[in-house]
């Protein structure tokens, strides 16, 4: 179905309203961020702030361009582009510039470009490309894992740069995969697995084994609502733990593994208690106890990894965000001084260029990963709340776009779009604030970089384009 429409006219106004009140904000920002008094001049395209504004005009430029394009294109050329990205990504491992330890850019005489920053876009588009054609069933696990291939391959790729914060911004489009079918119950399982990964390295594993047991019971006394079921598998269980602890101890002389234990007890017991699922046809007990199991296999793979596979930086890093270790010299500096930035702003800030931490280059970073810092000092608790709420309200408006539109591609990759600007906005001023591990994303519209504004921009507007003509083309 095809109308006559005006695409300017169509175009979200309070969208691209918010949109340029960000990178305005942004610029101002990274102009207080790194600013020289000896190059005092906002355009002086020697200092970053001058060549952010370039960025900006070509940005404005750049979102011009794709609004004139045919929503048709988009459509067509998703795995094209896709697979462009993709071909970049190889490149960049073997003939990438080496920036901080991760060979993630190309160089092009002044100018630097980061293919990761463009393949956010092309995933989402590729994602919606495979989605929306001949109505995928998510249900079924030859589409989830077809769906899982076309968001993991490039984040495999990237996380080989090494550059783990931009890998990890992939994973944010499963939320894409929940709003087109996918069961709530991964959604849980995952959320679930997420809460376990820092108890695990919080607690004693055998104290977390012994309440993961005793909430399995609980769930099985709530599904079968019979105490003889449960205190039935409960002596089971305790009587297997016994014998094998016995002759753990006492025969093969092992010490201090009686979480290991614990676990084996469990697995053989079900082999006793699956006789009663299997005569009972008990598929709710069966599902509970395959998710005791797991999770106990989990936590156990937690400790080994954070142990044995994880770098060492990393490793710190998520100790001191644990509150495991203090390093404020070392490893914890950035961190330490982001809170120091921005707790010294207070509720008003001390003002614009006031910031005496941006001021004496304290904070690392402090124009790109760290650019709230900026915020939080000069502008206090109610300018960093105006630009929480500013984000909140993009993304929320974001979810009201998406919701409007008439067909399914568009709609699937509005959803890749909200789920890499939230995936930023969360992470960046979630490391800020000590409450997640520091990993080295940028704020959407506000750090400083061509290939970031470049990236945010055209996934950004390739939405919007769809949008103003959602009501031409039905596909």
């Amino acid at each position: 179905m095809r109308r006559s429409i005006n695409i300017w006219k169509g175009l979200d106004k309070v969208t691209v309203l918010i949109f340029l009140a960000l990178i305005i904000m942004g610029w101002f920002n990274i102009y207080a961020a790194v600013y020289n008094e000896d190059e005092a001049g906002i355009l002086n395209l020697s200092q970053r702030y001058g060549k952010q504004f370039v960025w900006i005009v070509a940005t404005i430029v750049l979102a011009v361009f794709i609004v004139i394009i045919d929503t048709r294109f988009y459509v067509f050329f998703a795995w094209f582009i896709y697979a462009g990205l993709i071909l970049l990504l190889l490149l960049v491992l073997i003939i990438g510039k080496e920036v901080n330890g991760a060979k993630s850019w190309f160089e092009f005489g002044p100018v630097s470009l980061q293919p990761s920053e463009f393949a956010k876009f092309a995933t989402a588009l590729a994602l919606a490309a495979y989605l929306s054609s001949k109505k995928h069933d998510l249900t079924k696990v030859a589409t989830f894992l077809t769906a899982s291939a076309v968001i993991l391959f490039p984040a495999t790729l990237i996380l080989l740069q090494p550059d783990t914060g931009s890998a990890v911004v992939f994973l944010a489009l499963y939320i894409v995969l929940f709003r087109e079918g996918l069961s709530p119950y991964i959604f849980v399982a995952g959320l679930l697995m997420a809460i376990l990964f820092f108890i695990t390295l919080l607690f004693e594993n055998l104290y977390i084994s012994i309440a993961l047991i005793l909430i399995a019971f609980i769930l099985i006394l709530a599904a079968t609502r019979k105490l003889k079921v449960c205190f039935a598998g409960l002596g089971i269980l305790i009587v297997t733990t016994g014998i094998i602890y016995l002759f753990s101890y006492f025969v093969l002389k092992i010490r201090g593994s009686e979480e290991m234990i614990l676990l084996v007890s469990l697995i053989i017991s079900g082999l006793f208690y699956g006789l009663y699922i299997y005569n009972r046809k008990a598929v709710s007990i069966l599902i509970i106890y395959l998710y005791l199991v797991g999770s106990l296999l989990y936590m156990n793979s937690v400790n080994f990894a954070f142990n044995n596979l994880i770098k060492p930086h990393q490793k710190e890093r998520v100790e001191i965000m644990l509150g495991f270790k203090s390093d404020p010299h070392g490893t914890g500096y950035n961190l330490n001084q982001s809170l120091i930035s921005i707790g010294s702003g207070g509720f008003s800030g001390k003002g614009y260029l006031q910031g005496t931490q941006t001021k004496f280059k304290f904070v690392p970073a402090q124009s790109t990963d760290f650019i709230f810092c900026t915020v939080g000092e000069e502008w206090g608790f109610l300018g960093s709340l105006v630009v929480i709420t500013l984000f909140t309200f993009f993304l929320l408006r974001l979810v009201f776009l998406a919701e409007r539109q008439k067909s399914v591609f568009p709609r699937i990759y509005g959803y890749g779009v909200i789920a890499v600007f939230f995936i930023h906005f969360f992470i960046n001023i979630g490391m800020a604030i000590g409450l997640l591990p520091v990993v080295g994303i940028p704020l959407p519209f506000f750090s400083y970089g061509g290939s970031s504004l470049w990236g945010f921009t055209i996934l950004l507007f390739i939405f919007l384009r769809f949008d103003a003509s959602r009501n031409e083309h039905l596909i």
